[in-house]
Order: C-alpha cells, then sequence, then structure tokens
C-alpha cells in the first residue's frame, strides 16, 4: 500500500514538474528596429509588453532587440523620442524573427499601415526613461533639436550643445574643447563611429570636426560609463554617423557666410546597402586674398564623412566610414601650421542567435600636425603625431528579460611620436616613436531586480605596456635617478588595473525615482597643455616609467521626478571624485620648442578632488521647449613642488555655470531660439610682483591659478523660416546673432608696463567676438 502510495505521488509529482516546465518555456521574440522613412538602424529603442510592463529591454547601439515570452499573443509597445509609438501584436508559439519600423514625428500619416505587420498608432506613451535607467550622468542629444539653437558663426555643433548641460563645462570663448566634472580637456574620450578623435577642433576651437549633416546620435556619460567604454577619467561623448539612407537619394547642405557644406546619401542596392558623403569648408581665405595685406594668408578648414554599409543576408552586415580633417593656417611664406584627424571603422555586425550578437571592428584612427616658419634664410619645423590601430570585439547577450549582458576586449596599438624640431634656426632633435600596447576586458550586466530597481554593473580590466624603441627616463621631482634604453619590440612597464562600476536606480513611484553609482576609471594616454583651451600644438603622451596611469573613483546620488505627463522633468545629481597621478608643469618649467630637453622632466604628479552638484529642468513638449541647467562646483589638485604642496584652483575649476535655453515654434514657418550663459572665470595665475634684470622687467608670480578671470555671460538669438515646400525639395533660412548685448568677455589677460605712469603695470584685456550675426541657408532634396 505504501509502495502503491508511493508510486501515485511519484507521479503526480512528475506531471506537475512536467506541466511547470512547459508552462515555464520561453521562446525569442527578436529583431531590429530602423527609421521606415530610410532605413536607418534605431539605437537605444524601448521595447515594452503592453500585458507585463515590467517586461521590456532597450535595443542596443546596433538596433537590436531580444524579449523571451512563454507561448501566447502579445502586444509590443515600441517607442523612442521623436518617432510616432506605435502597439506591434505578436504571436508567440516558437522562437520568431520580427523587424520593427519606427516613423519620424510629423513625417508621415498616421494610418499608414505596412503589409507585414498590423500597425496600431498609440498615445500617453511615457517618457520616462529618466526614471527608469540605471545609467547616470548620461545625456543624449537629438541632432534635429541641435539645429535650431543659435551657435557661433551659424554652424549647428554637438560639441558646442553639450557645453549647455549641467557639469559639462566649456574651456573659452570659441573653444570646442570642454571640461568634464573637473577633469582636464585630455579626460574625455571622444568618439566617432567607435574611433578616437584626439583633437576635436577646426580653427582654434570655433568649429568642431563633427558636421552634424552626418551625424546619427551622439550621447555624453559623465563618468559613470558602463565597463564597455575605457581610456578616460571624466566623460565619453560618443558620436556616432549615419548610415545613408537605403530607400531613396536625398541631397541636403547648407550656405552661409564664411562655410558651407553638402551631403548626398542613397542606396547602392535598395533596401539593402547605402552609403553617405558629407563635406564640408570655410572660405575665409577667398575674402582674405581680396586685400593687400592679407592676399597670401590661408584660413581654412575642410572635412569630409565617408559611410557605406551592406546587408550579406538577414543577420550579417558590414560598414565602413571614414572621416578626413584638415586645418591650414598661414602667412605667406614666412609661417604657416596645419593639423587634422584621419579616422577610419570597419564594423561586422553578426546576429548570431536569437539573444546573442556580435559586433567586430576594425578602426584607424591618426591625428597629426605640422609647423612651419621661414624668415631671413632661417627655418623652423615643428611635428607630432599620434596613430593607433584598434581591434575590438563586443558582445550583446539578451540572457533573459532582466539581465542585458555586455561583454568583450579591445586591443590598440599606439604609436606617438613626441614633438620634433628641425631647422636652420635651431638645433634639429628628432624624436623616436614610442610604442605602447593597450588592452582591456570588460563585461557589463544591465540587471532588471525588481520592478522597481534596476542595476547596471560590470567591470573592466585594463593593461598598459610600453613598447621599447627608444631611451626611458625616470625622474624623481622632476631630477633623473634611472635611464634604461628598450631594444624595439622589447616590453617594458606594465601596468594592470581593475575598474570596477556599478550603478543603481530605484523607482519610488510613477513620477520619480533615485539614483547611486560608483565607478573606476583610468587612463594611459596624457595631454600636455599650458593652455586653458588648449591648442593644436599641445603634445600626448603615454604612460612611462615616470608617467603613470591617472586613476580616478566616482561616487555620485541623483533624483529624477516627472510633471504633467513627463512633459516636464527635474533632474539632480552630487557626485565627488578623487583623482590619483595627476600632472602638472613645475614651477619655471622649460617648454619652448626650441629645447631638445625630455619634457617627463618637467612634470610634477599629484592627486586631484572634484565634487560639485548639477541641477538640470526641461520642458519636453509643446510649443516652447527648453531647459535650464546650473552647476555649483569646485575642482583642485594637490602636487608636491607647486603652491607649497597645498591644495590649488585646478584651471577648469569654475564655481558656477548656468545655461537656459529656449525654441518656440510660433507656427509651422517660423522658430525662434535663445541662449542665455553664466560661468564664474577660469582659475588663473597673475603676477603679484616685478622687478627689472638688465633693462627688462621680470613678473613674479605666488600661488598657482589664485585669481580669477571675469565673469563670462552672454545672449545669443536666432530664428529659422521653413517657407512651404514639395515633397522633394525643401528649404530653410536661418538667421542668427552671437553675444546680442555686445558683452566683451576676456579671451586673455595680459600684464606689460605702464607707458603712461612709469614703474606701474597695466593690465590688457584681448576679446575675441562683440556681435556676429550670421545668415544659412539650408536645403534638402
Amino acid at each position: 500500500m505504501q509502495t502503491l502510495s508511493l508510486k501515485i505521488a511519484t507521479s503526480a509529482a512528475a506531471i506537475c514538474f512536467s506541466t511547470l516546465v512547459f508552462a515555464q518555456q520561453k521562446y525569442s521574440v527578436s529583431g531590429t528596429v530602423k527609421d521606415k522613412k530610410n532605413g536607418e538602424l534605431l539605437l537605444g529603442v524601448t521595447v515594452k509588453v503592453a500585458e507585463d510592463p515590467t517586461i521590456s529591454v532597450v535595443a542596443n547601439e546596433y538596433g537590436f532587440y531580444s524579449l523571451s515570452l512563454p507561448k501566447g499573443t502579445y502586444n509590443l509597445i515600441i517607442s523612442n523620442p521623436g518617432f510616432k509609438d506605435f502597439q506591434q501584436s505578436v504571436t508567440v508559439e516558437n522562437d520568431i524573427k520580427q523587424d520593427l519600423e519606427l516613423s519620424q514625428e510629423g513625417r508621415e500619416e498616421r494610418d499608414e499601415k505596412t503589409t507585414k505587420i498590423d500597425e496600431v498608432v498609440i498615445s500617453g506613451v511615457k517618457k520616462d526613461k529618466n526614471l527608469s535607467s540605471a545609467q547616470m550622468g548620461t545625456e543624449t542629444l537629438s541632432i534635429k533639436n541641435i539645429e535650431k539653437l543659435p551657435v557661433l558663426f551659424g554652424e549647428k555643433d554637438v560639441m558646442k550643445t553639450i557645453q549647455l548641460l549641467p557639469g559639462i563645462k566649456s574651456n573659452g570663448e570659441g573653444s570646442s574643447g570642454f571640461s568634464v566634472r573637473g577633469g582636464a580637456t585630455d579626460q574625455n574620450l571622444i568618439l566617432l563611429d567607435e574611433a578616437a578623435v584626439y583633437n576635436a577642433s577646426h580653427l582654434l576651437g570655433f568649429f568642431s570636426t563633427f558636421n552634424s549633416d552626418a551625424l546619427k546620435d551622439a550621447s555624453i556619460i559623465k563618468g559613470n560609463s558602463p565597463a564597455q567604454y575605457g581610456g578616460r577619467l571624466s566623460s565619453v561623448l560618443d558620436v556616432k554617423m549615419k548610415d545613408g539612407n537605403n530607400k531613396d537619394y536625398n541631397v541636403n547642405g547648407g550656405i552661409g557666410l564664411i562655410s558651407s557644406r553638402l551631403s548626398v546619401e542613397g542606396p547602392i542596392q535598395k533596401e539593402k546597402s547605402s552609403f553617405i558623403v558629407s563635406g564640408r569648408r570655410t572660405y575665409a581665405d577667398l575674402f582674405l586674398k581680396a586685400t593687400d595685406d592679407f592676399k597670401d594668408s590661408k584660413l581654412y578648414f575642410y572635412d569630409l564623412n565617408l559611410k557605406a554599409n551592406y546587408q550579406i543576408n538577414e543577420n550579417n552586415r558590414l560598414y565602413l566610414s571614414g572621416y578626413f580633417g584638415r586645418d591650414v593656417l598661414g602667412l605667406g611664406d614666412t609661417f604657416s601650421t596645419d593639423w587634422g584627424n584621419t579616422t577610419a571603422t570597419l564594423r561586422w555586425n553578426s546576429i548570431i542567435n536569437s539573444k546573442l550578437f556580435s559586433n567586430t571592428s576594425f578602426i584607424y584612427s591618426n591625428y597629426n600636425y605640422n609647423v612651419a616658419l621661414s624668415s631671413n634664410n632661417n627655418t623652423f619645423g615643428l611635428d607630432s603625431k599620434i596613430e593607433d590601430w584598434n581591434l575590438k570585439q563586443d558582445f550583446s547577450w539578451f540572457a533573459g528579460n532582466k539581465h542585458s549582458i555586455k561583454f568583450g576586449l579591445q586591443s590598440i596599438y599606439h604609436t606617438i611620436t613626441p614633438s620634433s624640431a628641425s631647422g636652420t634656426s635651431v638645433s634639429s632633435f628628432p624624436r623616436n616613436p614610442r610604442y605602447s600596447w593597450e588592452n582591456a576586458l570588460y563585461i557589463n550586466d544591465d540587471f532588471k531586480a525588481t520592478e522597481k530597481l534596476t542595476i547596471n554593473y560590470g567591470a573592466r580590466l585594463s593593461m598598459f605596456s610600453v613598447l621599447g624603441g627608444d631611451t626611458f627616463n625616470t625622474y624623481q621631482n622632476g631630477v633623473l635617478t634611472d635611464s634604461e634604453f628598450l631594444e624595439k619590440g622589447k616590453f617594458g612597464k606594465t601596468y594592470i588595473n581593475l575598474e570596477p562600476r556599478i550603478t543603481a536606480n530605484y523607482r519610488i513611484n510613477e513620477v520619480s525615482s533615485v539614483k547611486g553609482g560608483y565607478s573606476r576609471n583610468t587612463q594611459n594616454l596624457h595631454l600636455l597643455s599650458n593652455s586653458g583651451s588648449g591648442n593644436p600644438t599641445d603634445q600626448w603622451i603615454g604612460s612611462s616609467y615616470t608617467v603613470k596611469p591617472e586613476i580616478a573613483d566616482q561616487v555620485s546620488v541623483g533624483y529624477s521626478r516627472n510633471f504633467n505627463n513627463n512633459n516636464y522633468e527635474l533632474n539632480a545629481e552630487i557626485y565627488y571624485k578623487s583623482m590619483q597621478n595627476q600632472i602638472d608643469y613645475k614651477n619655471g618649467a622649460q617648454i619652448s620648442f626650441d629645447t631638445a630637453a625630455d619634457v617627463e622632466s618637467e612634470l610634477l604628479f599629484g592627486k586631484g578632488r572634484a565634487y560639485g552638484l548639477e541641477l538640470i529642468a526641461k520642458k519636453k513638449s509643446g510649443k516652447l521647449t527648453g531647459w535650464i541647467s546650473y552647476t555649483l562646483s569646485k575642482t583642485e589638485r594637490k602636487i608636491n613642488g607647486i603652491n607649497d604642496n597645498e591644495w590649488y584652483n585646478a584651471r577648469q575649476d569654475k564655481t558656477h555655470d548656468l545655461s537656459v535655453v529656449a525654441t518656440y515654434q510660433l507656427n509651422p514657418k517660423w522658430s525662434f531660439s535663445g541662449l542665455f550663459l553664466y560661468s564664474t572665470g577660469n582659475a588663473v595665475t597673475f603676477p603679484t610682483g616685478k622687478y627689472e634684470l638688465n633693462g627688462q622687467t621680470i613678473f613674479q608670480y605666488s600661488s598657482r591659478n589664485a585669481d580669477r578671470m571675469p565673469a563670462y555671460h552672454r545672449m545669443d538669438l536666432s530664428a529659422t523660416y521653413e517657407p512651404s515646400s514639395n515633397k522633394r525639395f525643401k528649404g530653410s533660412w536661418s538667421f542668427g546673432i552671437y553675444n546680442v548685448y555686445g558683452r566683451e568677455n576676456a579671451y586673455t589677460i595680459t600684464f606689460e608696463d605702464n607707458p603712461d605712469k612709469p614703474g606701474t603695470t597695466r593690465a590688457m584685456q584681448t576679446s575675441l567676438f562683440r556681435w556676429v550675426p550670421n545668415i544659412t541657408y539650408n536645403f534638402k532634396f
């Protein structure tokens, strides 16, 4: 009897278990998300299950998504800012591939349907990504919105736009350089289609290298970056180029007062391959040729973006993209300088299965500059270069509805040629290139722990090896202590660092959430600059026997709240960042170009700290949109041998930074934009005394960066007129004025003997722009 009962119980348990297993069996719904109009893959799209809103996934940076669902019929809600939200019905009986297409707002009729999918446009989907994402300190920029903002010379510019966000500070008037949460300019990783851009400015910073006509997406991450990013302490600016329209041919461009641009895109093989070519050039030099004094001068830049893609089959696609840009400045035969970037990326996307996505990238990046001087039969030349060969292998694994895991590796071979001089006016000192090999392994998981708690955590293992081919000196407080020649191909010093990272978001209720995070970042490439805004001839060096990797540990806490059905948004974050192995020049450093001294002998090392409060309030819909951002912060360094070994202000320290940005859509034809900026002046070192030596005035200086430039503020206004147009041709006019009320902001302040009052000193302020009007005609067909 007991035996029979045991058999019955065992059989019942087996039936229940099999039923449970069957009930829990899940299948994959996966595919890619595209722009319906042009076939561009869309990144960051949210795909949510209407029947269970806790089940959702975000498409990766290549437009791939994957959900795990039991058998049944479901309604998928697909949403992305700037596109119409819609609901897609799917019946799940096994693994299915479901590609999705989104329509841009205002571009297609709501009742337009496709023959493949049952599309129902819905309203009221909440734009609450700021409340649900665990990622902190991240802003994604809409290229469409950038077009309407007033900027210098009328050029829409990603680099200028990010400087209007909290925690991101401009390095000066006209400069495209920026600092993030107390970091230096070189502590920002700037990527264009995964390739590093080492100098992202044109014309000494008045333009950036990014032609917005060629861009699809741009995002900035302030310190708390996921583990797939590495190599810089402060931020990641990740810029992606358009893939090119694979359905129709388009031409668009603009003609401005000093520059013009033109882009052409279209299918190579319809809906299977496409291309885009986008070029831009300034022509200020043409106006100079009309004058007698400057007819032999050169002053221009050009850049060219190229990209093509080919779909091998439904699971594999190839991309090839490139960027070429150059600046040329010259004054007859006496002076010339040019600098520029070259990047190339060959990328292979592969959907391995319904849950695993692979991206393999081969990347090339080059930045170099050349300077030439000639006078009285004397010549002088200076050049420098940094070149990278980079291999990346990334995987996206949608392990389940709760886990989106990314893992991979990266290997970069660096060649850095330091500033090398030649000529008759100075002693030539050619420099040997320095080689290094940088590797990294990473893993990162976006984990939906509960309905309210989301955690993004991971780690990056970075390795940097100094390779042979040069003599490496070791200095202690600027004093030579050792020297070693390392044969080419040999391994020298290797630095290994583990970089843990974690951020978490807790959804308090439907309208608010709190976030917190910690991250460690390391940096092995360093830019030596003696100016606050940066120059093309600033010198890159790698970690060596003397220069150690910079390390930053950042802790941040944030609060987000939305209002009025998510049409208004308020975000606040506080942060504290501790930095190791920070670099600065020692007092009286000899850094002129006509010396062959090892630049490492002029460096000192210490620590840094940065902390602050960031606030941003946004209005995201309606005729009037925009934001107000404010940053209260402090940035300091403490380096033995500087400022009596006490803490001193970093050059990029600004206590207050305020931006007000607004766009008003008056009617379908007219829109108006304006912005107001205010910031504390940069920290600088002014002389505290002077003395005469051999008839020359020598100024004396005391504390490093103890003084301030005057506060900076200005207002810009613009208007855009879009007349009625047909389906094939669209044109618009953009009018604007930079610095409306003519504020003479200080670019530099120098000191000299006052000829009117002998024995006294006067300060001389240089300002760049007072009023700068612009008119640009934009077209598309």
